[in-house]
């Protein structure tokens, strides 16, 4: 029995909250026009009792017919092509000749009382249980002047239901097509929400229904995370009815944030250009830093500088817009314009264009914005400062020439909004960049570097305030931006933290799959140890990573190359990308030539490699100059464009493309560098970018670094625990156990959902198999209570995080530990504890991808023999004939010259000793020795050697190493041994 709150009693409390605190006025449902999702009655009042005299005029044009002439007016141009409600609330209508304003805006200053007047006239009506159409009731929706504006779907958590159910009903029961919720032409936001978080879409579009969450976050600073913080008198969305819900908030929304997106894209096929329309409404934390930073300014002027600590994912570009939009308008409280000018410096001409259509999306005026592109120069900027443009966007090199030109125009004030600046996106030596702007001889690590010291020279300037935007602001830039906070520390004004952004989705945790080579080699060395892991594929993987230098670059390649193509190289449906970090631009040749060369030699036709570096460099011994552009055969402004084609899958770096770069494709990072703080968060972060729709899983294999460095540089953005410390195959077999203990998955049900996974072709009926199996196991998991079942989907979400690691980092082989994987992430995609979730769809939840699928052959090709000793070994020398020792000193000369080393006979002839101890133990050669001729036991020899070579690996390391590495050296030394070891084998069966 719930005693507590219900559904219906929530609804009663928010609309009692929008009547008696906020002022609107409740309407009955029947008052609802569906087919123009209007208020009528609304509508007219407001138009009556705002334009008395335009409506008498047009009542003497249309007559009776007026009240339906305006609303099919309204509604056609609402639903026309270009049209929308957001336009027409806005700018009005013009009909006969006669204009109606449909809502009244904020003035921006208090002089006129005619318009302070007509807005406060601006109606505010909210009714409950409103009926869509015949078979959809919405729980509330909010009008505006008679137009339906917001729908709200509301849960109670204290019923058992949440946002999530809320979502579904949006998703799965709500018609896109009708007339309150038409994109562009319905209602302008929809909001799922409960008592505890608040979730918004701003088109339905039934399963494929996008919601953003719109929550002010939990906690504070770098370790606030999402939904939002409990409230001792309240619930944590009160912020919906206290703040986002009023007048004044609403009419903001509508009139200075929210705006239509238009984005164009040409169709590769077609080669028509296709557009593509966007409702913008702002997350929580981009209105909040707008309007805390507004308020700032109106108070303080010019008189101070501001730090906004924005992660990656913020949707920085557009808080960015919104920003210098309003500060282009922004009167103090004696209603004087602040700023003449808006100033927007970004690291990237394409970003400028960006910002310039989200303006002008926000209002259509001309002149309103300046986009100053990389050719325009001091003159070009002075011309622009003077003019009318109230808003000058340009590039963040030509910074030292804006502070120059704002100190010598001490009569007009700006604001001078700074991007993150990185040196590397521009693909230019910042050599070059430095001296040409007159910077001297002082080089610096990048642009935000260079603001510092240019401002250090020059100081605050009175007439500038500045709003500098990084996700990782160094010491200089606190110190030069931060506020002041009550402890005497400088800070962000604003924060947006890394943590946020990961819980809420919009970026990946790249500290979820990073390991440092020393555990990489560990892990697998643990599997090789272990007795239930003694497979040969497995042992070979081993056998390759073991014998690692610091300086074999061919080595380190070969590890990478492997570890792509066979673990990284098939997500995002074969489109995954890598980038590999060299620690110089003589590192990145040299590494590029040896990629090149060991694809070529390995006949890997898929995988191909770009570098990327500045200027151009020599290597020792050769006098050949090598630039980027001539190795890759490609123009350096065309990189990242060719890079983005399938064509190529690694890129190579040396200190370029490791900040500022974003490619959603790249999955995996191989470092070859030593990174420290602010550098090695942003070059690692170059992976944290969603790939929609594909489930983007990324991995970081450092060579150089230590877990140490990298939590280090992260902890004062973003604590986080870094799993590869604690996963071992015993972790992942005791949560096994733990899962098993449950006893919620049938083993027979695993088999059949595995069968129905790994046919060619799965039909409808294999569909609704695999749905009986999985409803099973959710009814299972249904019996335990609410508290269990959570406890239970952490172990399982646990288990898949633990085992995807496991299966990246390592040669892990366990079938049917990875047929129960298969089996888990399907369950977890069907469960939700609060709901059967956003529409189970079993076409988008199969993620056996081509490598799960390849490593399934595997497993079950292997077989685990246990190889017990039977007979100890005896030493004894090899009888070899003149010719053999004389071809076993060719091959070993030939050798030799190949690999700079200096093997003679005797070490062969050792290392078959080795390896003719290790054979001895195999009753399967005996068998095959006893019961074949030479000629034919030369097969079974061959397929085991390589378990010998490895088995005797820590004996004779690197001469074993040699021979497995090289299949046609293996078969050429070891071939000559082939007699005798028949031989003694045979004996030994035959005794």
């Amino acid at each position: 029995m719930n005693d507590i709150l219900t559904e219906k009693q929530y609804q009663a409390e928010l609309l009692g909250i929008l009547r008696d605190q906020n002022g609107y006025t409740i309407r009955k449902a029947t008052d609802f026009d569906r087919r123009f999702a209007l208020d009528r009655e609304m509508l007219f009042g407001f138009l009556n009792d705002t334009q008395p005299e335009t409506m008498e005029k047009l009542r003497k044009i249309h007559k009776d017919r007026l009240e339906d002439t305006i609303v099919s007016f309204i509604n056609a141009e609402c639903t026309k092509k270009r049209g929308s409600l957001l336009e027409v609330l806005r700018h009005g209508v013009e009909l006969s000749g006669h204009k109606l304003e449909l809502m009244f805006t904020k003035p921006a200053t208090t002089f006129n009382k005619d318009l302070m007047r007509k807005y406060e006239m601006n109606r505010f009506t909210v009714m409950e249980e409103v009926w869509a159409n015949d078979k959809e009731r919405i729980d509330v929706v909010i009008f505006l002047n008679g137009f339906a504006i917001i729908s709200m779907e509301l849960k109670c958590n204290y019923a058992g239901q949440s946002t999530d159910d809320a979502i579904y009903q949006y998703r799965m029961e709500r018609d896109p097509k009708s007339r309150l919720f038409l994109f562009k032409a319905g209602t302008l936001v929809n909001f799922a929400m409960d008592l505890h978080e608040v979730y918004m879409t701003t088109k339905l579009d039934g399963e494929k229904t996008f919601f953003l969450p719109f929550n002010q976050g939990n906690g504070k600073g770098v370790n606030a995370g999402a939904g939002n913080a409990p409230c001792e008198d309240d619930y944590p969305v009160h912020y919906m009815w206290d703040d986002i819900l009023t007048k004044d908030t609403i009419l903001d929304l509508i009139s200075k944030f929210i705006f239509i997106q238009t984005s164009e894209k040409e169709n590769e096929k077609t080669g028509k250009v296709e557009v593509k329309e966007s409702i913008i409404f702002p997350r929580y934390h981009q209105l909040d830093a707008v309007r805390k930073l507004l308020a700032d300014v109106e108070e303080n002027r010019t008189s101070l500088n501001y730090l906004i600590q924005h992660s990656a994912g913020s949707g920085k570009t557009n808080t960015i817009a919104w920003l210098a939009y309003r500060l282009a308008t922004l009167h103090d409280a004696d209603n004087k314009i602040i700023f003449d000018n808006v100033i927007i410096m970004t690291d990237r001409v394409v970003v400028d264009r960006q910002l310039q259509k989200a303006i002008m999306g926000m209002e259509h005026k001309s002149g309103l914005i300046r986009v100053m592109d990389e050719k325009c120069n001091s003159a070009d900027l002075a011309i622009a400062l003077n003019g009318n443009t109230k808003i000058i966007a340009t590039t963040i090199q030509k910074f030292p020439y804006i502070v120059d030109s704002v100190q010598g125009l001490k009569n007009k004030r700006f604001a001078v909004i700074i991007d993150e600046a990185h040196s590397s996106t521009a693909g230019k030596d910042m050599a070059a960049v430095t001296q040409s702007l007159g910077m001297g001889d002082e080089l610096y690590q990048d642009m935000e570097d260079e603001i510092a010291a240019e401002l250090a020279r020059n100081g605050k300037q009175q007439n500038v305030s500045m709003f500098a935007f990084t996700a990782t602001p160094k010491p200089t830039t606190l110190q030069l931006f931060g506020t002041i906070n009550p402890n005497g520390q400088r800070e962000a004004f604003h924060v947006y933290s890394m943590k946020q952004a990961i819980e809420e989705g919009f970026i990946l945790d790249v500290l979820q799959n990073y390991t440092t080579y020393k555990t990489f080699y560990q892990i697998n060395k643990e599997i090789e140890e272990d007795p239930k892991m003694q497979t040969a594929s497995a042992k070979r993987q081993i056998a390759r990573f073991v014998e690692l230098h610091e300086t074999n670059i061919a080595q380190r390649i070969e590890v990478i190359v492997e570890h792509f193509r066979t673990t990284v190289m098939q997500e995002l449906g074969g489109q995954a990308k890598a980038m590999v970090i060299t620690a110089s631009r003589q590192a990145a040749v040299k590494y590029c030539r040896a990629f090149g060369d060991y694809c070529t030699k390995k006949g890997y036709k898929g995988i191909r490699a770009l570098v990327a570096f500045s200027g151009k460099v020599k290597l020792p011994d050769d006098d050949t100059e090598y630039k980027e552009p001539g190795i890759n055969g490609i123009p350096e402004d065309q990189l990242t464009k060719e890079f983005d084609k399938d064509d190529y899958q690694v890129l190579l770096v040396a200190n370029k493309y490791q900040t500022g770069f974003d490619q959603p494709k790249l999955c995996a990072m191989y470092i070859m560098k030593k990174l420290k703080g602010v550098n090695a968060v942003q070059t690692l972060s170059r992976l944290n970018r969603i790939c929609p729709p594909f489930e983007k899983k990324t991995f970081i294999l450092d060579f150089v670094n230590s877990y140490e460095d990298i939590v280090g540089a992260f902890a004062p953005y973003y604590t986080t625990t870094l799993l590869s410390n604690s996963v071992t195959p015993t972790a992942i077999y005791d949560l096994e156990a733990q899962i098993d203990a449950y006893a919620i998955i049938d083993p027979d049900d695993v088999d059949k959902v595995n069968e129905i996974l790994y046919k060619e072709k799965v039909q409808s009926a294999d569909k609704k198999k695999i749905n009986f199996c999985l409803d099973k196991s959710q009814k299972l998991i249904e019996h335990y209570s609410i508290e269990k079942q959570r406890e239970i989907v952490v172990d399982l979400r646990h288990f898949v995080r633990f085992y995807e690691f496991m299966i990246q980092v390592s040669s892990f082989e366990d079938t049917e530990l990875h047929k129960k994987y298969n089996y888990i992430i399907l369950l977890l995609s069907h469960i939700n504890i609060k709901h059967p979730g956003p529409g189970f769809n079993l076409d988008g939840k199969i993620r056996a991808t081509q490598f799960v699928q390849k490593k399934q052959d595997e497993h079950t090709k292997t077989e685990i023999v246990a190889k017990p000793v039977v007979k100890l070994p005896s030493a004894e020398t090899f009888g070899l004939t003149p010719a053999k020792e004389e071809r076993l000193s060719e091959i070993i000369a030939a050798i030799n010259a190949r690999t700079g080393k200096s093997y003679d006979s005797d070490v062969a002839v050792k290392a078959m000793l080795q390896i003719r101890d290790i054979l001895m133990k195999s009753d399967k050669l005996k068998a095959s020795a006893k019961n074949n001729t030479v000629k034919d036991f030369e097969f079974s020899y061959f397929d085991d050697i390589d378990d010998a070579l490895i088995e005797g690996l820590e004996q004779n390391q690197d001469f074993f190493s040699l021979l497995l590495n090289d299949e046609e050296i293996k078969r050429e030394v070891l071939g000559i041994f082939t007699e005798e070891i028949y031989t003694s084998l045979k004996q030994a069966a035959e005794e």
